[in-house]
């Protein structure tokens, strides 16, 4: 078991910090050490006071077919930590609008015309597979678990003058239907990980996979606590907070002891 201690980057739209990570672009060395290589996913706290960028992530074909051999994906999902009360998030796009239609209206500085939005709150859970266009709106606080990669290609900026990639962005782009926002079940999976929430009243061991490749060591955020420790078979005790995460390795036992709630990843 051991806490991993984030990476921060600041952005003019607030910041992001990488929580859990062996990405170049981001490398905790001390969390790639204890795995034994590189994890095929990454967790980010993100703080957005102000909107993000409109933006789109190829998928692992895409990525490949894009920046070359080696490079993967990027399917990627948001448990809101904290939101204001008019914070939204843009969802999708509008149906029945060609990426010809989508591209002038870029160079127009009108693509919000053809936008979905939606209102969120503390809770919701929005999952954004690979090709989604999206963005993150002012006054929000997220858990973002991802695959291990930072390939985003930006179609619209706001008028903040920042690079935009649109033939790439418009080229990756999916039209499928989405998992509609709603507060996060208790369970979820999908290609590249599994997430459940579990909430501790008294006491709870967690106990790591059977197996022993580097993606079988499991990940636990703290998403809330309350007068609550975690320990394991070799180290001893300790308070933990929210948005902490730690390790759990291959056949290893946490306990978490007190009240807290804690999201459990694992990557497949």
């Amino acid at each position: 078991m051991k806490k991993l201690n984030a990476i921060r980057s600041d952005k003019i739209w607030g910041y992001e910090l990488w929580i859990a990570s062996t990405h170049p672009n981001g490398c905790q060395e001390d969390f790639k050490k204890e795995i034994g290589g590189d994890y095929p996913l990454l967790i980010k706290v993100i703080q957005a006071n102000d909107v993000l960028s409109i933006q789109v992530h190829p998928d692992d074909d895409w990525a490949v077919k894009l920046e070359g051999p080696g490079n993967r994906g990027k399917t990627e999902c948001w448990y809101v930590l904290d939101a204001e009360p008019d914070a939204k998030v843009v969802y999708g796009i509008k149906e029945g609008y060609s990426n010809e239609v989508l591209a002038k209206a870029i160079t127009e500085n009108k693509l919000e015309d053809y936008l979905e939005m939606y209102p969120v709150k503390k809770g919701d859970f929005i999952f954004i597979p690979a090709g989604t266009v999206h963005a993150i709106g002012g006054g929000l606080r997220l858990m973002e678990t991802q695959q291990s990669c930072d390939l985003t290609y930006r179609l619209y900026d706001w008028g903040r003058g920042r690079e935009v990639h649109i033939e790439k962005g418009l080229a990756v782009i999916k039209r499928e239907d989405m998992i509609p926002i709603a507060p996060f079940p208790g369970k979820f999976g999908c290609k590249y990980f599994d997430l459940e929430e579990v909430s501790v009243s008294g006491e709870y061991t967690f106990t790591g996979s059977k197996e022993n490749q580097v993606k079988d060591t499991q990940l636990l955020f703290i998403i809330s606590a309350d007068k609550a420790s975690i320990r394991s078979e070799n180290s001893p005790a300790q308070t933990i907070n929210a948005e902490e995460i730690y390790t759990l390795l291959p056949g290893e036992k946490v306990t978490v002891e007190g009240t807290a709630k804690i999201m459990k990843i694992i990557a497949k």
